[in-house]
């Protein structure tokens, strides 16, 4: 090879470029972002809109709905759903996989303009990108106030914003800080209403009259050479509000002071966040995309010290950390170095006791720092980051870059023994393995092109693993045809241990070839290890699941509270109780202790997450949450369970969902209801929700108008309706803006909460005088949803669960398809649609990429082999021995199944495409060299007995130190292993069991098909026998 001359004719320039790898991937490593998981770019975009006081079922009709319908056709669009609730509605829009997202959010702002006016008060939508998930979340904090402390938490709300927020806003790293607990302040406009209507002061009059005094802009005058800008200042500060003349009473004016208290204040509080027992406000730090998160969380705890210090303290305040996401990756990271550090001692300790020469043993060990360090240049120049998932990539590959370095010193070895000096040795000893080599890393590098290329999420998230993988054994080889020979001509001695082909290698060739003599034999061999195999990996195959569920060391609770529950009294209610639950568990006077701990409630809900100061202690808390803290609550439903690192915060990656679908809203939650119940059957244990809730039905005042009555009043509807609202949560008026903030402006009445006082409201109108609301209108109270979900534009109630974790979630949707599908169908309406979503639709679709990925990965091996070999026949040779490596791979997840409850999920998957390209390098080492044999004048028999010879004890070696190389994460039982123990489980068994039985499989396909040509050929050449003419024919 030239590349090994180059490198023999310059050994300096090769020292040197070891030596810059080796800087320059310690400066890459040391620069490497460092986070939890990969990036992940989700084809989602979402449209979010908030109108003060409005109905669900305005919200639906005057903001939703329209939105809708612009976006209805969206090129790649694949799902609309939409939830909706008193004041707010979210719009999400999730595309197909590889979807130009920069042209899908452009066409999504351009449809925005298309939109019908909007209800004036109603804030303006805002497109983001993503769905604002969990993984966004650099961690929380939560500002406390402490015991002692006068006033409400709520009173420094602005200082917060002010202070704190902006300090962590400025942190490099940190996209933005959202405050949650507590509005902003408002403009409030009480208005007396039996006063106004004394005097005669119409409600919609005065609305009108206050929302009518802006300012305005009347362009410019000019004066000689002087240009005068032209401004009406006709907006009044809420100072002067009162000075507002509405009407004129007997030559006096009515002014709005007369008939109204206008102040500045908070609004009505709908959100109550706790901490640790203190009423508090809650912060959630966003992180920038491709952030260092463990840089950017120092930075962000260094600035919260400095602001506790400072600012917080002297104020009787104090700010707490809630998740702090450096816990898991400084734990999961660890975990990881410390298998990999394991992996490499045990790997080259391996080397060791089969080369016994230190020498031999640190010559072809370097492969592995060397690789690595060149594969952090490569993450560092791509932009990529230091995760589990690529950490994961590197263990793995700990074992495969010693294989070429392996392969090429024993040959190296087996040359200086034969007597060729040191530089012909290290030539032509590289020479002789480079083409096997190089088809073994190829073929090892493309079957991860398909994950490499997956676009969807899952590719996205395992993509790393790929890739590190690859660029490790890409390099490995690089090592092996320059390194290594200027090395090994220099270091390693014919004569020592390493170059020993003594022992017990020439007796198992000679087993090898005495098992495998005969067609009997032959057949016998190939149909128990190719036939048998496939049938047995396809009948032993574990059940299937979509990801590894990774605990997070916190348990959340949820609770549904009963509709239509102010959130005051949802908060004087339960609260308390929550309260004093937890405090003995907060002070240590009851165990597991709690490290932190955040109650957070808001109208129809709220949660609870907790961590102990022993994590291990995790599961305790767990059944203390469900048995003591979440029980006994009145009207209320409630669950605690162990978050999950991929299923984000209150959700589970593993949630199979049930759309069920009709106009009739009654029937669609009556139906929810039966299959509730149907799951919590099946299920037993398992998180069932639904949504909208079955009893999600909240108490509303309808306020039904008489026209004739309001014509004779010389009133309108839309009059009506601004005394309603005004009369309810508030008219809004306006924004107020004082230079720095804008403050709405809320027209209010004072008839307090009772219903009897609000139908008995006076009101002065413009023919009959002064009449009750009443007069004007019928009041009824009536059940109306207080939630509202639609999918694809129909009204749509959704069932989710999170099947328990000892079933898989392919079984779980075996009994949701069996027993709780067609149950629904039954509840429902003909032409009703019922649809398993979630989970179920992401696990269909990861296993028809995955057996996608499969079948292009044995495709691409093929062909490469084929290539390479210039034999079709040599390539199915290869080929088979794959089943064999397939069914190591899956009694290899079947003994971590009995262990420690092991699924096939989603990489473990990737794990038996991996398992294509280590296993297959063992049978192109054999079938190379016994082609070459051949090629040198050896009998075909001479050929394989050489080649056994010459490459059983290198092919034994790699393969061993890459399955102890994978071992230590197979069998870690700390926090976070669980991402890839079934991978690890996977590559072990498939590459042992692969190990014990290729030396006997390759031969019998070779000498079978041998003798099958032979006898073809004798046939083909045995004479015609001969027949007598017979007397008469032609």
């Amino acid at each position: 090879m030239k590349l090994t001359e180059s490198a023999l004719r310059n050994p300096a320039a090769v020292a040197v470029a070891v030596a810059l790898v080796m800087l320059f991937g310690l400066l890459a490593l040391a620069g490497l972002p460092v986070q939890l998981f990969p990036d992940i770019d989700r084809p989602q975009l979402s449209i979010q809109t908030n109108w003060r006081a409005a109905s669900p079922q305005e919200m639906e009709s005057e903001i939703v709905e329209p939105i809708e319908s612009v976006m209805q056709g969206l090129p790649g669009m694949e799902e609309m759903t939409s939830d909706i609730g008193a004041g707010f509605g979210v719009v999400n829009l999730t595309f197909a996989v590889g979807t130009d997202m920069e042209a899908a959010l452009v066409e999504v702002l351009a449809r925005m303009n298309r939109l019908p006016p909007l209800p004036r008060d109603a804030d303006r939508p805002v497109v983001q990108t993503g769905n604002n998930d969990a993984n966004a979340s650099l961690t929380y904090f939560f500002v406390q106030k402490l015991p002692g402390t006068g006033g409400d938490i709520l009173d420094y709300r602005q200082f917060i914003e002010d202070r704190v927020v902006s300090r962590i806003e400025a942190v490099e790293g940190v996209a933005g800080v959202e405050i949650n607990g507590g509005a902003g302040e408002e403009v409030a406009i009480t208005m007396h209403v039996d006063r106004a209507a004394a005097l005669g002061v119409a409600i919609p009059d005065v609305a009108a009259l206050a929302a009518r005094a802006t300012d305005a802009s009347a362009g410019a005058l000019e004066n000689g050479r002087r240009e005068y800008l032209l401004r009406f200042a006709g907006r009044y500060d809420p100072q002067a509000l009162g000075d507002l003349i509405l009407a004129w009473r007997d030559g006096r004016p009515v002014r709005l002071g007369d008939i109204a208290t206008i102040e500045v204040r908070r609004p009505e509080q709908r959100f109550y966040a706790y901490q640790n027992g203190n009423p508090a406000i809650g912060l959630r730090i966003l992180r920038e995309n491709g952030a260092n998160v463990l840089a950017t969380l120092d930075a962000v705890k260094q600035v919260v010290e400095e602001v506790r210090e400072s600012e917080l303290r002297e104020r009787g305040l104090d700010i707490r950390q809630s998740f702090d996401a450096s816990v898991f990756i400084n734990r999961a990271i660890g975990l990881l170095s410390g298998s990999l550090t394991v992996g490499v001692l045990l790997a080259v300790g391996c080397l060791w006791w089969f080369l016994r020469d230190a020498r031999a043993t640190l010559l072809i060990a370097s492969a592995i720092p060397i690789s690595l360090l060149a594969t952090f240049i490569v993450l560092d120049l791509g932009g990529r980051s230091l995760n589990v998932i690529s950490l994961a990539g590197l263990a793995f590959a700990v074992g495969m870059v010693m294989d070429a370095a392996v392969v090429v010193a024993e040959n190296v070895l087996r040359l200086r023994e034969a007597g060729l000096p040191a530089h012909r040795a290290a030539l032509e000893g590289t020479r002789q393995v480079a083409g096997a080599l190089f088809a073994s890393t190829l073929t090892t590098i493309a079957v991860f092109l398909p994950v490499t290329f997956m676009e969807d999420v899952e590719g996205q998230l395992f993509a790393d693993l790929a890739l590190t993988i690859s660029i490790a054994v890409a390099v490995s080889l690089l090592v092996a045809v320059t390194v290594l020979p200027v090395s090994a001509g220099r270091w390693l001695r014919p004569g020592g241990a390493a170059a020993s082909t003594g022992g017990g290698w020439p007796r198992l060739t000679a087993w090898a070839m005495r098992v495998t003599d005969g067609r009997r034999r032959q057949l016998a061999w190939i149909g128990g290890l190719v036939l048998l195999p496939a049938a047995l990996a396809i009948a032993l195959l574990p059940r299937i699941d979509y990801l590894p569920p990774v605990k997070r060391a916190a348990v959340d609770a949820f609770f549904n509270f009963p509709p239509g529950m102010s959130p005051a009294a949802v908060n004087r209610e339960y609260a308390p109780i929550l309260l004093e639950r937890m405090a003995p568990y907060m002070r240590g006077e009851k165990q597991p202790q709690l490290s932190n701990w955040y109650l957070s409630l808001w109208p129809g809900g709220g949660t609870i997450g907790a961590r102990v100061v022993e994590p291990e202690r995790i599961g305790e808390l767990e059944r203390i949450m469900r048995e003591e803290i979440v029980v006994g609550l009145p009207d209320t439903r409630a669950f605690a369970s162990e978050g999950e690192l991929f299923g984000g915060f209150g959700g589970s990656a593993r949630a199979i969902a049930i759309h069920l679908q009709h106009s009739d809203g009654d029937a669609l939650l009556r139906a929810a209801e039966r299959g509730r119940q149907r799951l919590t059957e099946r299920f037993p244990g398992a998180n069932v929700q639904a949504w909208p809730q079955g009893d999600g039905a909240a108490p509303e005042l309808r306020v039904q108008p008489d026209d004739r009555r309001l014509a004779e009043a010389g009133w309108q509807r839309p009059e009506l309706a601004t005394v309603v609202r005004t009369l309810g949560d508030g008219q809004w008026l306006g924004e107020y803006f004082d230079g720095e903030r804008r403050l709405p402006i809320i027209l209010r009445g004072d008839r307090g909460d009772a219903i009897e006082r609000l139908t008995a409201a006076p009101l002065a109108t413009p023919r009959a005088g002064t009449v009750s609301l009443g007069a004007l209108a019928t009041v009824d109270t009536v059940l109306a949803p207080n939630q509202l979900r639609r999918v694809d534009r129909r009204r749509t109630v959704t069932l989710t669960v999170d099947p328990p974790a000892d079933l898989s979630l392919e079984e779980a949707l075996e009994i949701v398809e069996r027993d709780v599908v067609p149950a629904l169908r039954e509840a429902l309406p003909a032409d009703a649609a019922v649809r398993v979503a979630g989970s179920a639709d992401r696990l269909s679709g990861v296993v028809r990429s995955m057996g996608g990925n499969f079948a292009m990965a044995l495709l691409v091996l093929f062909m490469l082999m084929a290539a390479m070999f210039r034999s079709l026949k040599d390539s199915a040779f290869v080929m088979a021995t794959l089943p064999l490596a397939l069914l190591g791979g899956v009694l290899g997840l079947r003994a971590l199944d009995l262990a420690a409850g092991q699924t096939l999920d989603l990489l473990s998957m990737i794990g038996f495409v991996m398992l294509l390209g280590m296993v297959i390098n063992n049978a192109i080492l054999l079938i190379a060299q016994a082609r070459d044999g051949q090629a040198q004048g050896l009998a075909l028999d001479d050929a394989i007995r050489q080649a056994l010879d010459q490459r059983m004890r290198p092919i034994m070696i790699a393969a061993l130190t890459g399955v102890v190389g994978a071992l230590p994460m197979a069998v870690n039982p700390g926090p976070g292993a669980v991402i890839y123990r079934g991978l690890a489980a996977v590559t072990v068994g498939g590459v042992a069991l692969s190990l014990l039985f290729t030396v006997v499989l390759v031969p019998a396909l070779l000498r079978l098909a041998a003798s099958l040509r032979s006898a073809h050929a004798a046939s083909r050449a045995a004479p015609l026998p001969h027949v007598d003419a017979v007397e008469g024919a032609p």
